[in-house]
């Protein structure tokens, strides 16, 4: 699987829409043997699987089901069906997510904001991969990968997105940990790609300002940059390059020279004033 997808198994969550469908329109291209799209909006997934169903002419077997990964009893039941009725995936991509923003941590709410938050975008992946790696163990002759869209808000603090910087920066620590696992345990066949990107022109961010050194990145080329590193196995992809400066300087600056020069100078500790998101 260095080359392409052609002939895998691919499994997307987040799937109806946004950088989930053009995933899943890049294995429909590349000819994988069947696309899995899970997401919680029934009516979209319906419309993007019609679509990549008439777009693949066959070729590819697009299934969907719609779940809620925030649910996670959910996803042992949906995983279930999965196996049985599609396989297990060769190629899964965690990029559901969600962001509740523009609030100081103590104006948010428990039920409405840090359990939903750190379900979907930390538990989630952990539990999605959970039913679907021994499979992908077993079948120690067949490339597989699975890639973890974090955030750069995982490795750098930043003020109104607290319960989302944990709930990446738990999604980075759990993603790197299990790809050194896997090989430890020389379980080579399973790459882990771990993706901290900055903001991106999806919605999702809408209203938030790039800093200075980080434009807000267009989901094309994103979307480019993780498939190449998936098909690689790369254990990392940061973007832009100024995520990994940032991520160097926190190591070595002390933390209120950080504070000044990157948070207040490059504009990273305001980025976040006017976010709006989706509505």
């Amino acid at each position: 699987m260095t080359r392409t997808v052609q002939g895998a198994q691919v499994l997307i969550t987040g799937a109806a829409g946004g950088m989930g469908r053009m995933y899943a329109e890049r294995a429909v291209a590349e000819g994988a043997a069947s696309v899995t799209l899970w997401d919680r909006d029934a009516a979209a997934l319906s419309r993007t699987a019609d679509e990549l169903g008439a777009r693949s002419r066959g070729r590819t077997g697009i299934r969907s089901y719609v779940v809620d990964v925030g649910d996670l009893g959910a996803i042992a039941k949906t995983a279930q069906r999965v196996r049985r009725e599609v396989g297990n995936p060769d190629v899964l991509i965690n990029n559901a997510g969600i962001v509740r923003g523009n609030r100081y941590f103590w104006e948010t709410d428990n039920g409405e904001d840090t359990r939903p938050t750190m379900q979907v975008n930390a538990l989630a992946p952990m539990y999605i991969t959970r039913e679907f790696i021994p499979g992908m163990i077993a079948n120690a002759y067949r490339p597989s990968r699975i890639v973890n869209i974090a955030s750069a808000a995982g490795t750098l603090a930043n003020p109104r997105m607290a319960v989302y910087a944990a709930s990446k920066a738990a999604l980075i620590g759990w993603s790197d940990s299990l790809r050194l696992e896997l090989e430890q345990a020389d379980h080579t066949n399973v790459k882990v790609t771990t993706v901290t990107p900055s903001y991106i022109s999806t919605g999702m961010f809408t209203g938030a300002r790039g800093p200075a050194l980080a434009p807000v990145l267009e989901p094309e080329y994103v979307v480019d940059r993780v498939w190449r590193a998936m098909l690689a196995g790369a254990p990392l992809v940061e973007l832009p390059w100024s995520v990994g400066l940032s991520r160097a300087l926190r190591g070595i600056l002390p933390t209120r020279l950080f504070d000044r020069i990157v948070g207040d100078g490059f504009g990273v500790y305001r980025s976040m004033e006017r976010f709006t998101g989706r509505g």
